[in-house]
């Protein structure tokens, strides 16, 4: 679980997706003017170098936020998206480093939120605790993240925004990823919960959203991109995110959204999905 690392694929289509789904969220629950918290439980390192061996690798920003870097066609989603990543570069006409969930969130955080971010993996860890040293909005904690997360509800802000986005390293992460969210949800029933998932196995990620659609909570949204048909060749083919309590007309501006990226990341076999599973 440890060896996890998300240097290899920051910036592809599916952080395109998450981030640019996070930032609508969060754009959303700030129309009310009252504090929020945001709790990660797999926070990563906050930030990632597109030059380092990691990215240089895989090469997955290629297909990803590079493809949107230049574009001057963007819906608004996607705009706000794209510029608070020129503004986490050094330079914001070159595309060198790409932004982490936490820094995001840092982007447009106002005095009167909080962060709580977890991340168990010692280097990772140790960047994140010194990007965010000394600030006081902002705690870093080296513990499981779904475990710190069912000890972080309910916030005492009593709004937070909770984003879960482990690696599926093994294979009973699926069904412990659900069962987390089902307690936390016990615990803290008006939270907005950001799943990230991936399609490797359509049966298996399926196996764990049905465990969330059976558990009884209200209001489950689906949105998700798939670059090719499912396959039993290795590797990822789609990547969605499952969020319980979404905020009013997200699902408007995830329509738009995923109807821009489908045109510019999306495959021949492509398909997008936005999709109400659980009624309020």
């Amino acid at each position: 679980m440890l060896s996890y690392r998300h240097g290899y694929h920051a910036g592809n289509y599916a952080d395109v997706l998450k981030h640019s789904i996070l930032l609508q969220v969060l754009t959303l629950l700030h129309k009310k003017d009252k504090p929020l918290a945001y709790i990660d439980t797999h926070a990563g390192a906050g930030g990632y170098s597109l030059k380092d061996p990691f990215a240089q690798k895989t090469g997955e920003y290629l297909n990803g936020i590079a493809k949107l870097w230049n574009k001057t066609d963007l819906p608004a989603p996607l705009a706000q998206y794209i510029a608070d990543i020129k503004h986490f570069n050094p330079n914001p006409n070159t595309l060198a480093f790409y932004p982490g969930s936490p820094a995001f969130v840092d982007m447009n955080m106002r005095p009167k939120d909080r962060m709580v971010l977890h991340e168990i993996h010692s280097s990772d860890h140790q960047i994140l605790a010194e990007q965010f040293e000394g600030d006081k909005q902002i705690r870093v904690v080296k513990k499981d993240g779904l475990k710190g997360l069912i000890a972080a509800v309910p916030p005492i802000e009593r709004r937070g925004v909770i984003l879960i986005d482990p690696s599926y390293e093994i294979k009973d992460d699926y069904v412990n990823v659900a069962h987390a969210i089902i307690k936390a949800h016990k615990r803290f029933a008006t939270g907005v919960y950001i799943l990230w998932y991936p399609v490797v196995n359509r049966a298996q990620t399926e196996e764990m959203l049905q465990i969330l659609v059976d558990s009884g909570i209200k209001n489950q949204l689906r949105i998700e991109q798939a670059i090719q048909a499912d396959s039993a060749e290795f590797g990822m083919t789609a990547a969605g995110l499952w969020i319980i309590n979404p905020p009013w007309k997200l699902d408007t501006l995830a329509n738009e959204t995923l109807t821009y990226l489908a045109s510019v990341l999306g495959g021949e076999n492509g398909k997008t999905i936005v999709k109400l599973e659980v009624d309020e």
